[in-house]
């Protein structure tokens, strides 16, 4: 596999300003993969009560660019930028968007986040630490066959 220069990753949290229906984010999902596409950019999103916890990489302008749009979006409230650095490799390059409706029990299951969800916790309050932990177990396949995001 070839090295791309310029290669980074944006970790961000957000609530929505709404809700979404599973049919509402399925719709919202296509339009990110065919747009991300013809960005060269890939990542995942995990969606739980209305939080999004979201993984950008890709060339640094497009996904500066990309990021933007998202935090100008109405849909969004409270988006935090959690991580934002240079990567050596994407994690999800065989996806334009990996995509799990994420539950209590999935959360809590994953080492090193469990404390924090335990409590309820919604996904747009997650730190950069149990958000690398998260990262981590979805890029290992913890959720992904289970629930359809390849």
């Amino acid at each position: 596999m070839a090295t791309e220069p310029d290669l980074v990753h944006c970790i961000y949290a957000s609530s929505a300003t709404r809700p979404f229906s599973f049919d509402q984010l399925v719709d919202l999902l296509a339009v990110a993969r065919r747009n991300n596409a013809a960005l060269g950019v890939t990542g995942m999103l995990l969606h739980d009560r209305g939080s999004f916890f979201q993984v950008l990489e890709g060339p640094g302008a497009k996904v500066d660019a990309l990021y933007a749009r998202i935090a100008a979006d109405a849909r969004h409230a409270e988006i935090v930028r959690i991580i934002h650095e240079p990567v050596a490799r994407r994690s999800f390059g065989q996806w334009s968007m990996g995509f799990v409706q994420v539950d209590d029990e999935l959360l809590r299951s994953v080492e090193g986040t469990n404390d924090f969800f335990r409590g309820g916790t919604a996904l747009s309050a997650i730190d950069s630490g149990r958000a690398r932990k998260l990262l981590q177990a979805f890029g290992a396949g913890r959720w992904h066959r289970r629930d359809g995001a390849a």
